[in-house]
């Protein structure tokens, strides 16, 4: 059996592994990686990347039906066009591939050796890992627990056969004609609106009395105008109970207590996601959690000394930058900086038609937190850049104290807004006022100026509306 010794072991080489060991051997850190599957975890692989491919795919297609038969404002007219989804997930594995050797490239730069396999704790300071040419020993002074999330499973309704994951999803070769989407959360919406774009009927079924609980009504509002454009049905305060006989229909129990059939190829689970900690040998070394999650201080340290844990693992949010932004703190940690945890905002984006953006508090969070408030308004339909990509469902929202007008958040629902999170990242972490966002000149025509104008709005002085 063969032994190697490091000073950091990270298990795990998704967002938050692979992040964390580059920047620990930037730093001169002796470092090992072990991964069970490709580089990039669930995001590169089979998650945020992908998703994305495919989500466009579907914009683009949906444009071009929109323009068959020159009933389109902008006077472009083409035949109705087909699409072939096996050649999409092609063009979509090849970005993925791409970008696999492009993380596996980057270790190899900042020296991390990788070891490929499923590795096991023995102890706080040992793993074995099982690879193809057996087993390998490695003991290291300090371990980072990167092994991400899973989907949930309904117990009801395992996987396999029509039933399916975001995970099949993105690998489908035809587009379903009949899909039913049970959980209305962003997974769920982001590629149920997707395959609506490209011809599926999409049914989504929604326990909660609404679509979207992590975001308020007013944001999610513009995305249930479009579902119904799509053709989308969504049924809300509605379970799922179970497969048909046949397995062609889910069974579901509405919101008024009646029994109902929802026909459909293909079932999408996206309830939500779970820390992946069954297997790894953690009753080994016995962490102490929270939930179901591994509890870490504001050092992502462990109840274990030496023992870190960064990303999905370990609680809510579960997003790829915030286990990126953990990463790289604890492998300057490692390597013996003085870091710790001081966010004010991890940015959170919906890609959704149209998406949806927040960073910081919501109105309600602020108001609680800081008493009154101020709040400013900016509608898309009066931003001349939204209007010239047929882009006006939608508003930029400002949240400020109101004796300082410190920025406690900002909001956005809108086509493209993805793209202004850097914005409201930035400004919430720099600490700025709502003067500071106004006397900032935002270049024109752009949608960034719905944040300048959002803020003068709070001010008492909008311009444009």
């Amino acid at each position: 059996m063969k032994e190697i010794s490091c000073k950091l072991l990270v298990i795990g080489a998704g967002p938050g592994g692979y992040v964390c060991a580059i920047r620990a051997g930037q730093l001169g850190v002796d470092t090992v990686i072990v991964e069970f599957g490709k580089p990039g975890g669930t995001c590169l692989n089979v998650g945020c990347i992908p998703s994305k491919a495919l989500i466009h795919a579907a914009e683009e297609f949906d444009k071009v039906a929109h323009m068959a038969g020159g009933k389109n404002p902008l006077g472009i007219v083409v035949a109705a066009p087909t699409i072939d989804l096996a050649r999409t997930i092609s063009w979509k594995d090849g970005i993925v591939s791409r970008l696999n050797s492009g993380v596996a490239g980057l270790l190899k730069k900042a020296r991390v050796k990788t070891v490929q396999g499923w590795a096991t704790f023995r102890d706080g300071k040992t793993v074995e890992v099982e690879t193809e040419t057996g087993s390998q020993v490695i003991r290291a002074e300090a371990v980072v627990i990167a092994t991400g999330s899973v989907p949930v499973e309904l117990p009801f309704l395992p996987f396999g056969g029509p039933v399916i994951s975001s995970t099949e999803a993105l690998a489908l070769s035809e587009v379903p004609e009949k899909l039913a989407v049970i959980g209305g959360g962003y997974i769920g919406l982001e590629l149920g609106m997707a395959f609506a774009k490209m011809g599926s009927r999409v049914t989504v079924v929604e326990a909660l009395p609404r679509i979207l609980t992590q975001y308020d009504a007013e944001l999610a509002r513009p995305v249930l105008k479009r579902l119904g454009e799509l053709g989308v049905e969504v049924m809300t305060g509605a379970k799922a109970k179970g497969l048909s006989t046949k397995g062609d229909a889910l069974l579901v129990e509405t919101a008024d207590g009646k029994n109902a059939k929802v026909a459909a190829d293909r079932i999408l689970v996206t309830v939500g996601r779970r820390p992946l900690t069954e297997g790894w040998g953690l009753e080994q070394i016995d962490l102490d959690t929270a939930g179901k999650f591994i509890r870490i201080d504001d050092q992502c340290r462990t109840s274990m000394r030496g023992i870190y844990a960064i990303g999905d693992v370990t609680g809510e949010p579960m997003l790829a930058h915030r286990a990126m932004a953990q990463a790289e703190m604890v492998a300057e940690i490692v390597a013996g900086h003085k870091r710790s945890w001081d966010k004010r905002a991890i940015p959170a984006i919906c890609f959704t038609d149209p998406e949806l953006v927040t960073a910081g508090l919501s109105p309600e969070e602020a108001k609680a937190l800081a008493g009154e408030i101020k709040i400013g308004h900016f509608p898309f339909a009066a931003n001349g850049r939204a209007m010239t990509k047929q882009g006006e469902d939608g508003f930029v929202r400002v949240v400020a104290r109101a004796d300082n007008h410190l920025v406690l958040g900002i909001q956005a629902v809108g086509q493209g807004v993805s793209e202004l999170s850097a914005a409201f990242g930035l400004a919430l972490e720099m600490g700025a006022r709502l003067e500071d966002i106004a006397g900032t000149i935002h270049a024109h025509p752009t949608q960034g100026e719905g944040f300048q104008e959002a803020a003068l709005k709070a001010l008492g002085h909008a311009l444009h509306i």
